[in-house]
């Protein structure tokens, strides 16, 4: 997870130098899909497997969460201060704890109210030193992004819970990218990148499908809750490559900021996964008495 968590940091410091050697935002968004398109096809194709998934309607719902999130997510990064858009992306646990706060049910408990609390200080801490007064909209963007990502997390899920292969959910998001960027070039045309802008359109596709492929790994083969963990390195990550590109050291109220989305986003992972295994128990116990004469 460590890898992914670097790559996707590496990913958008490649969209923040493309956009400002020439590039596109649709280019950037394509160069973002087309290496997964091909690479899972050809793989898919290898192996044999099936390419058409049996159910349609919870990828649309998938896609169009997780395709808005990256066109407001990838605005946001060329706008900001590169750490503070990645900490705006990465809010997707808080949106999740208060809407299990408000249409949960029995998701109300004092864990995601602290978790809210604790994740609502932490974005105004981030906004208020990083962001200008010509910044406030991309800010927003970079919310709504991590909203929206919200929405698509728990859209893979339902996948998941259907029994719908990763793969398969990675291929369909990436080829939904690339249609949306067909339809970007249309409305605001074709950039004109020079040398740096070309190199870095190659840099979006190969470290995000490298992120994208070790994030699935990792979800797949480790401990859930410290993969979930490891991911908010990411934006350690970012910090680090902004200050390092770009001089744009985070000071220390911005880092405070970071540090309680990312225990707000901890503390809801958390919670949601202690509920999960004890709803696993419940029913493991309820099926025990069922079998007992």
């Amino acid at each position: 997870m460590l890898l992914a968590s670097a790559m996707f940091a590496v990913m958008g410091t490649f969209v923040k130098l493309a956009g400002e050697h020439g590039a596109s935002l649709p280019q950037v968004v394509l160069f973002r899909g087309l290496p997964s398109v091909f690479l899972l096809l050809a793989w898919a194709r290898w192996a044999g497997h099936p390419i058409l998934p049996k159910q349609w309607r919870p990828h649309l719902w998938r896609n169009l969460a997780g395709v808005s999130s990256m066109w407001l997510g990838f605005i946001a990064i060329s706008s900001l201060p590169l750490s503070t858009a990645t900490s705006l992306n990465y809010t997707a646990p808080l949106f999740i704890a208060g809407w299990m706060l408000g249409w949960g049910g029995t998701g109300r408990d004092g864990w995601r109210i602290a978790a809210v609390i604790i994740g609502f200080l932490g974005v105004l801490t981030v906004l208020r030193p990083s962001v200008t007064g010509d910044q406030w909209l991309p800010a927003l963007l970079g919310l709504c992004a991590g909203a929206l990502s919200a929405v698509a997390m728990m859209q893979i899920r339902e996948l998941g819970r259907l029994g719908e292969a990763e793969w398969r959910t990675v291929l369909f998001f990436s080829v939904a990218v690339c249609l949306s960027s067909a339809v970007g070039v249309a409305l605001v045309g074709w950039g004109n990148p020079d040398t740096l802008g070309i190199v870095s359109l190659v840099g979006v596709g190969l470290s995000g499908m490298v992120g994208q492929l070790a994030m699935t790994r990792a979800f797949g083969l480790g401990s859930a809750l410290l993969t979930a963990a490891l991911q908010y390195t990411t934006i350690i990550f970012a910090a680090l490559m902004g200050a390092w590109v770009w001089h744009d050291m985070p000071d220390m109220l911005a880092w405070i900021g970071m540090l309680c989305i990312i225990a707000a986003g901890l503390l809801s992972i958390w919670r949601t996964m202690r509920e999960t295994r004890e709803a696993v128990r419940r029913a493991a116990r309820q099926a025990t008495s069922a079998a007992k004469p």
